[in-house]
């Protein structure tokens, strides 16, 4: 069925869920409150790494399957995919973290000094033995949702107007007057300026406390984040979140003690109980959710199994629950 289809909420799981049923040749329309993508959508502040294999060491093997989708489906839609892979670190007292990461990600291949030099050389000095994940990648969170945006214009699709047609609802946290199990679960991330530094892929600091991911994202600017707070708010930083950032980005380099701080970010990222995602049927409305940390991995999927379902009737592999009967 080609629609039309009204999409509610325009953050990353929107915007994806839109691209996909355009593509097929759906007539879509997506609607948010909010107007084109900013500080008030949670896939704003992502991270925006493609690495579900880094993700499966705690994860859900589904999400490392269906993650496995998100690089590729991505450039077919425009986005800039550095496929860079993702070094992971430890410090010297914290070794046995490293090699518990190893047996959880069998994908990750031992790395010597002189590898990690040819690699990322500013870790060489610090780091006598790494892993690294070869098929992961990321990508800019915010450059990604603006072009994806315009790019749906140029595709026909409509931003304003009124509800017709299939309802598919990808609101995010705003969902909560109808999914009632659905929670808010903090990240804090920090943006710094740091030219001394040269990483060129997402680099993870594995920490007892303080887990890390650093992100590049071009001339010396970096995403700092890793925080994941059960809380009921959304919008306000805590000290001590960004003291832990700050503190575990000098534990992996020094040179990060002279940064310069751009940006501190916060907001919380929707999720289920179990924190995987769901294709929910409720009445006449399919509800898009869930995502939690995973927005920019898993949103690919989410929108093909949806799209699967509201075109072809096609009901999802995972993550789909109808309620009409309930």
């Amino acid at each position: 069925m080609n629609g039309p289809y009204t999409i509610i909420g325009g953050g990353v799981c929107g915007l994806a869920m839109a691209a996909e049923l355009s593509s097929r040749g759906a007539t879509v329309t997506v609607l948010d409150p909010k107007g084109a993508p900013g500080d008030h959508a949670c896939s704003w502040w992502a991270g925006g790494m493609l690495a579900p294999d880094c993700e499966g060491v705690s994860a859900e093997p589904e999400i490392v399957q269906q993650g496995h989708k998100a690089s590729a489906w991505w450039e077919t839609q425009g986005a800039a995919v550095h496929q860079k892979g993702t070094l992971v670190v430890a410090l010297h007292r914290d070794q046995s973290d490293l090699a518990t990461f190893a047996r959880r990600a069998p994908t990750a291949r031992p790395m010597s000094r002189s590898q990690i030099a040819a690699c990322e050389p500013h870790l060489a000095d610090r780091y006598s033995k790494a892993l690294f994940l070869a098929n992961e990648a990321h990508l800019d969170p915010r450059a990604t949702l603006m072009a994806l945006h315009g790019r749906l214009k140029q595709r026909g699709v409509r931003f304003e107007g009124s509800v017709v047609g299939q309802v598919i609802d990808c609101r995010g946290l705003a969902a909560r007057d109808t999914l009632a199990d659905l929670r808010g679960v903090k990240g804090e991330m920090l943006v710094v300026r740091c030219p001394d530094v040269t990483h060129s892929r997402p680099v993870r600091l594995l920490h007892p406390r303080f887990p890390l991911y650093i992100v590049p994202r071009g001339d010396g600017v970096f995403m700092l984040g890793a925080t994941q707070i059960e809380t009921g708010e959304r919008t306000r930083p805590t000290l001590r979140s960004v003291m832990e950032l700050m503190n575990a980005a000098y534990a992996l380099h020094p040179a990060f003690g002279e940064a310069e701080l751009l940006e501190i970010g916060v907001d919380a990222r929707p999720a289920f109980p179990d924190n995987q995602p769901r294709i929910r049927r409720i009445g006449d409305v399919i509800y898009a959710n869930g995502l939690f940390r995973h927005g920019f991995l898993l949103a690919p999927a989410l929108a093909q199994m949806t799209a699967d379902l509201v075109m072809d009737g096609k009901i999802p592999e995972v993550w789909y629950e109808d309620h009409r009967e309930r």
